[in-house]
């Protein structure tokens, strides 16, 4: 049973999420209204504001929109693709070590 939900897991985290934020275009988020506390609260953007959008941007690969979004991209973007791959290893590598029947 944990095998096949460390294989959903790989499935839906791993592929079709980033699939659908690729498929994705970034004017569908921008007309949603902000669900920053920060910013809800005081009305000024705080250091995270945009960062979403930078990501799709940054997917679709306009570099310059990710850039205007929120300078952070260049810091966070990296270091969230660095993670997603180091997760997707060790799950695949716990899937690979699992007992049970092979898939």
């Amino acid at each position: 049973m944990k095998r096949e939900l460390l294989l959903l897991k790989i499935f839906f985290v791993y592929i079709l999420i980033p699939v659908l934020l690729f498929a994705m275009p970034v004017s569908t988020i921008e007309g949603f209204p902000s669900i920053c506390l920060y910013k809800n609260i005081f009305g000024k953007d705080c250091p995270g504001c945009g960062m979403t959008r930078a990501v799709l941007s940054l997917l679709h690969l306009h570099f310059a929109e990710a850039f205007a979004f929120n300078r952070m991209i260049v810091i966070v973007f990296p270091l969230i693709v660095f993670l997603f791959f180091k997760n997707l290893i060790k799950n695949v590598k716990q899937l690979i070590n699992s007992p049970g029947k092979p898939i």
